[in-house]
């Protein structure tokens, strides 16, 4: 199991999350989700898994949060930093590193389902929607 060196600072939390694409009839696609509790579009992602490297724990991510399964990346395609607001604790800033996932399974009945809504879009498209400024760029530049 491989660890990926990841910056940050001693309050910030870290992270790891899938970029899920594959090519579609207008060209390349990402996969968004929507946060559980703010309803933003984000990527799949978590926390780091005891056992698992973190590209595993960011494929496993993907599985449970938008239900697809494909070949993830070793090296992440890079990091962002995001504040995580959540309604009964207090905000927290947290360090992400990206890891691509080529899908080539997409289920239809997945875990985490009923609480998030997931879409596919272009790659500039999906860019324009997340909110945070790193994850903008990384999608607007990710090109497999």
């Amino acid at each position: 199991m491989t660890r990926t060196p990841v910056a940050k600072t001693s309050a910030e939390r870290l992270q790891v999350a899938a970029l899920p694409w594959r090519r579609g009839p207008a060209g390349l696609e990402i996969l968004l989700v929507t946060s559980r509790e703010t309803r933003r579009w984000v990527t799949p992602k978590g926390g780091r898994m005891t056992g698992k490297s973190d590209a595993e724990a960011a494929a496993l991510e993907a599985l449970e949060e938008a239900g697809v399964e494909g070949a993830v990346s070793d090296q992440p395609l890079g990091t962002f930093r995001y504040l995580k607001v959540l309604k009964r604790r207090a905000p927290r800033w947290c360090v992400v590193a990206l890891y691509s996932l080529k899908v080539t399974v997409e289920h239809s009945e997945w875990h985490e389902q009923a609480q998030r809504d997931r879409v596919w879009l272009p790659r500039e498209t999906a860019a324009e929607w997340v909110d945070e400024p790193d994850l903008k760029v990384l999608i607007a530049a990710f090109d497999p």
